[in-house]
């Protein structure tokens, strides 16, 4: 597909400033539940979709920025942020079509998805079900593309998570877990790169209900091995959707080995590595991001879908096998990823 220039103010065009009025939280009740969502700007629509244990509020700093030439929708996915935290479906299925019918109750027909980690997930899942409504995909530090996954996140997905996440709730407890993110910060570890971000989403949990909230989708999607859930054997069908991919390379959360196997498996797929920066390559480079955001939805065409398209690529399968049989000792490696990875789909 040819990258072409579409929608973009002409050179000297004074762009669109962004009240602070339209930054803050709005509401829509969908199915009875309360959803909270930022929305901003005019333009092409423009999904962010946050990380486990996040909201909206990750993108706070770059929303204004992008709502000058994009409708900016950033919601808080239910059990998350100001959203309502019911006991329900929490499955990346499910927070696709969350997203899905939040949208159609605003008005947007389609958008370009872009998500962090957990959103990252979601964002592939609304592409695999809804792709008739999926302009571009922009994946950053995305789950669903390997089994690998930090410790702490497995250890959360045990038993008796709920006791540990009270636990570190207690007094003294959160200062001398903020030593330990010192510590492994002084250290230079990866990890140290993002347990700052890290804590603020153990802060994000004051109560039962949210930390009920935020098991309940952690488990829909981790388990003690790693990652339960993936797009890995689906990922062929996003051939013909630009998609770009950024990660840092120093992600204590998702390795970034995950990022260059959703690159290979992706047809004409962008990757972006940030030199230093950890989960939260948004948050470390942000300038970075916006102009790549920018450039990117600038200079690429809408997918144009189709269900004749779609249908071929299911029928054709993923390349590199012939009749379900791999060519070769490299693909024989890949299909036994790709069976074991079959078994962890989220449909």
């Amino acid at each position: 597909m040819a990258d072409v220039p579409r929608r973009h103010p002409p050179h000297g065009a004074r762009l669109r400033s962004v009240g602070a009025g339209e930054l803050k939280l709005g509401h829509r009740v969908v199915h009875g539940y309360r959803r909270a969502y930022r929305m901003a700007g005019q333009g092409p629509a423009l999904v962010l979709i946050h990380g486990i244990g996040d909201s909206s509020a990750t993108w706070a700093e770059l929303i204004p920025d992008l709502a000058r030439t994009h409708t900016v929708i950033a919601p808080d996915l239910l059990g998350h942020g100001a959203s309502d935290k019911p006991r329900a479906d929490y499955s990346v299925a499910a927070y696709a079509n969350g997203v899905r019918d939040l949208l159609t109750a605003l008005g947007i027909e389609s958008a370009t998805l872009v998500g962090h980690s957990l959103g990252g997930g979601v964002a592939m899942q609304f592409a695999y079900q809804f792709p008739e409504r999926t302009e571009r995909l922009i994946l950053v530090s995305a789950g669903g593309v390997g089994r690998e996954v930090n410790p702490v996140l497995r250890a959360v997905s045990l038993p008796g998570a709920h006791l540990l996440l009270s636990t570190l709730r207690l007094p003294g407890m959160r200062l001398q877990v903020g030593l330990f993110a010192r510590l492994m910060k002084l250290l230079d570890t990866d990890l140290g790169q993002d347990a700052p971000e890290l804590l603020t989403l153990v802060d994000a949990l004051p109560d039962a209900t949210s930390r009920s909230a935020f098991i309940r989708t952690l488990r829909a999607v981790v388990d003690w091995r790693g990652q339960a859930v993936t797009m890995l054997d689906r990922c062929y069908l996003t051939e013909g959707m630009p998609t770009m991919l950024m990660w840092g390379d120093r992600d204590s959360v998702v390795p970034v080995r995950h990022a260059h196997g959703a690159h290979e498996a992706m047809p004409g797929s962008r990757l972006e590595i940030f030199e230093g920066a950890g989960h939260f390559p948004f948050h470390t480079d942000p300038a970075r991001f916006l102009a790549l955001v920018e450039e990117f939805t600038r200079t690429t065409r809408p997918a144009d879908w189709s269900r004749e398209h779609w249908r071929d690529l299911l029928v054709e399968g993923r390349p590199g096998t012939a009749a379900g049989r791999p060519d070769d000792a490299r693909n024989h490696a890949r299909e036994r990823e790709m069976r074991e990875a079959s078994e962890r789909s989220a449909t």
